[in-house]
């Protein structure tokens, strides 16, 4: 327990919600304030990504004893299921036998977690638009409109857990020294549906990432616990092959006869579905510092907001919170030093995970239906099995593992060249699980260690 103190959280998603919950078990008066109306009394839909749930985020929902209730609300994901024409699926797994990620309703999650943080005594405030804080005092202020009357709250410190957009990273980059860039990609996002059969049951394998690799757009579905699937049909805006270039019923329907034709059966409100729901954006956002003195600090998404090609940003979010958590047991009531070490330890660990998202996408959408790209993971797993002493594959490393980011970034850079020269065997196709290639691999990773 810590000396208590009262903590404004400004943002009741999944990192706001379950700040609260850790912070209030360590004895502080926590109140949670979000612009939006309550979740959980209004209908969640149009422009979501499901979430993927995997080891670190696992890991802080274990730490207070909520994992057993936030499993049960997902599915266990063990492979891809790449779809690469209309009737030719290769699957790839992810790990090893029993290594899974969890596929969970964005909307159904952050219902469970409000509801969860409320039971352990975290107050929330809805449709309360916070404006502004005061760096040195923490006070927040709130109303109606940004250039209406305010009133102002007293807090001790204040947490920013609003999103890319925050509105308190807003009132800190007006400050020196502070760093600040967002880039969009050119791609962006739509939701689209796969309902469930008459029976209640998947229409496609459930426990799959399901991946329509198309070069610069893809299609990706997970399932959802009520039979369903949420997809999620990425696209640049403009250009040849864009949302841009959609504009009527028959120019949607020949699009994805030529491009998805399997998914005819599975998706039939898609006409529906693709000029209801909203174009969404990707941005990947970073900033430094993350916090001020003992008062301000942020956390997920409103201090590195990532593009969602890698399932990380709600994992990443989720350990922001185990590393602040670690530095409240090691500093108790030193705040400084505390909220100091917090985003020196994690910024490193950010930019990696940003870095890693962007990649993925370029994995996803090209490589993943790209032979000598199948080959190589393959030899990867093969040698990863054999030697698990000498190699764990960058995936596996970054989702079922809680080594560092930057770790996993770094090792995964050095494993590549290593492939890179793998791959340019002889006849590596015929002889790749072979002992030749085996000692191959033993051989340039010791020079490399050597190095």
């Amino acid at each position: 327990m810590q000396t208590p103190k009262k903590i404004a959280v400004v943002g009741s998603g999944l990192v706001g919600s379950l700040l609260g919950i850790y912070l209030k078990k360590r004895g502080h008066i926590v109140h949670v304030y979000d612009r939006s109306p309550d979740i959980r009394k209004i209908n969640f839909s149009g422009r979501s990504i499901n979430l993927v749930l995997s080891n670190r985020g696992i890991k802080t929902l274990q730490d207070v004893g909520l994992e057993s209730e936030v499993l049960a609300i997902g599915i266990p994901v063990d492979r891809r299921a790449i779809h690469v024409g209309k009737d030719t699926v290769n699957e790839q797994f992810y790990g090893k036998n029993g290594e899974v990620i969890y596929s969970i309703s964005r909307g159904l999650l952050n219902k469970k977690m409000v509801d969860l943080a409320e039971k352990a005594g975290v107050e929330f405030f809805f449709e309360e638009k916070v404006w502004d804080v005061d760096l040195t005092t923490a006070t927040i202020s709130i109303g109606e409109t940004e250039r209406g009357e305010w009133t102002t709250h007293n807090y001790d410190l204040t947490f920013g857990a609003d999103g890319a957009f925050s509105r308190i990273r807003h009132r800190m980059q007006r400050q020196s020294m502070f760093d600040y860039s967002q880039e969009f990609m050119k791609m962006g996002y739509k939701e689209l549906h796969i309902p469930a059969n008459a029976d209640g049951s998947h229409k496609i394998n459930k426990n799959a990432l399901h991946i329509w690799p198309r070069g610069n757009f893809m299609l990706m579905a997970l399932a959802n616990l009520d039979g369903s699937f949420t997809c999620t049909l990425f696209m640049p805006h403009d250009g040849e092959n864009s949302f841009a270039s959609i504009k009527t019923k028959e120019q949607l329907v020949n699009f994805f006869a030529k491009n998805f034709p399997d998914t005819k059966e599975v998706i039939p409100d898609l006409v529906d579905d693709f000029f209801k729901n909203p174009t969404s954006y990707l941005v990947t956002m970073k900033c430094f510092p993350w916090t001020f003195s003992d008062k301000v600090a942020l956390i997920g998404d409103a201090c590195h907001a990532i593009v969602p090609f890698y399932g990380h940003g709600m994992n990443s979010g989720f350990e922001d919170i185990t590393v602040l958590e670690e530095m409240m047991e090691k500093y108790g009531d030193d705040w400084a030093n505390l909220l100091n070490d917090y985003e020196n330890s994690r910024k490193p660990n950010a930019d990696a995970i940003a870095e890693l998202s962007f990649r993925n996408f370029m994995e996803m959408s090209s490589k993943t239906a790209d032979a000598n790209f199948l080959l190589q993971k393959k030899i990867e797993k093969w040698f990863s099995d054999k030697h698990p002493d000498k190699w764990m594959p960058l995936y596996s490393r970054v989702t079922f593992s809680l080594q560092p980011y930057s770790e996993a970034l770094a090792i995964g850079d050095f494993q590549n060249k290593i492939m890179e020269e793998i791959m340019q065997m002889e006849n590596i196709e015929a002889k790749w699980n072979s002992t030749e290639v085996e000692q191959k691999i033993i051989q340039l990773l010791n020079f490399n260690y050597t190095q």
